[in-house]
């Protein structure tokens, strides 16, 4: 039977179904944004969207092609600007945040900095932070979603763009971040994971339909956890992938690339 969806497909609807109706959550352009769309408009119509340059609670008619985009403030509560948004953030007011980058490590430390030893000579530049690192810092609830592969899953990162759980317990908070926030899921093309309340190292908590524990682990460049049981992450519904395609986007600028 032919398969009727693909992986980025997969990925957004997984992203979706974590956005409850009435939180808050601030996205990028890209997949976190057609996530946030797909949730919008089926299990969290009261979803506030906001988007870092200043956005807030808009009902987004089509996809924004960056985060200034004219459409991120369309029937929206408030256009201001990004200093009120990244407060927000700092006064415990947003739920989720989404972010990614160029590798992870076991405590969900990102790095979308620099490949390389020394930093002002890297073998690889990136676009550096932004603001994701302000809102790993405050967002009480941070969603990694990443393609699958070795050279992203590392043992230890090149650089620490963005905080995860640092190195381990307590590490957050004896850096002064604020306790209780912190990463919360990472979505690929073949799993969902989350972190491990003793450990807080990442554990995998459902693999997609059709692939294996020794698919994960060869694509993985440090130990991972695993949940027990470990669950099988539920396939798109029609409708979702309906509106996904017809509504969110339909010149397949993202469920295009697979």
């Amino acid at each position: 039977m032919a398969v009727r969806y693909n992986a980025m497909e997969l990925m957004i609807c997984a992203a979706a179904r974590l956005l409850e109706d009435g939180r808050s959550v601030t996205v990028g352009t890209g997949v976190p944004c057609a996530a946030a769309m797909l949730a919008q408009r089926t299990t969290a119509p009261n979803l506030l969207i906001f988007f870092e340059a200043g956005g807030v609670a808009p009902l987004l008619p089509t996809m924004p092609i960056s985060v200034g985009d004219s459409r991120t403030f369309h029937r929206g509560l408030m256009a201001t600007s990004m200093a009120d948004v990244m407060e927000a953030c700092q006064r415990g007011m947003m739920d989720y945040a989404f972010l990614g980058g160029a590798q992870i490590d076991a405590y969900g430390n990102l790095n979308s900095t620099m490949i390389g030893q020394d930093y002002a000579k890297p073998k690889v530049r990136f676009p550096g932070s932004g603001g994701a690192n302000d809102l790993a810092s405050f967002c009480w609830r941070v969603i990694v979603v990443t393609n699958h592969d070795r050279r992203r899953f590392v043992e230890k990162v090149d650089f620490i763009t963005t905080p995860g759980y640092l190195t381990g317990p307590g590490a957050r908070e004896a850096a002064g971040l604020p306790a209780g926030c912190g990463p919360y899921r990472v979505i690929t093309d073949l799993a969902v994971m989350g972190f491990d309340e003793a450990t807080k190292r990442i554990k995998v908590l459902s693999l997609h339909p059709g692939v294996d524990r020794q698919q994960v682990e060869e694509r993985t460049g440090f130990q991972l956890l695993w949940a027990n049981p470990l669950d099988e992450t539920p396939p798109p519904t029609d409708e979702a992938l309906w509106i996904l395609r017809q509504e969110v986007d339909p010149h397949r600028y993202l469920i295009g690339r697979c």
